[in-house]
């Protein structure tokens, strides 16, 4: 994964899209098959957070209106 400070769901969507293709598409050795199938979990676990905080956000948001 990119050791950036502030990955963006949609560059690691995009890394993602990135790894399947490289894995149904290129001839991979093992050990650069391992890294990419790690890459990609340590990616779908960034997405699968950044989409569960932002359900959080939207749910927290409407539930105030209700309030008002």
């Amino acid at each position: 994964m990119p050791k950036k400070e502030k990955l963006t769901y949609k560059e690691a969507l995009t890394e993602l899209e990135s790894i399947v293709h490289a894995i149904e598409n290129e001839p991979l050795d093992v050990d650069e098959l391992s890294e990419k199938v790690k890459t990609a979990l340590e990616l779908i676990n960034f997405c699968k957070t950044k989409l569960r905080t932002t359900e959080d956000t939207i749910k927290q948001a409407f539930d105030g209106e209700e309030d008002t």
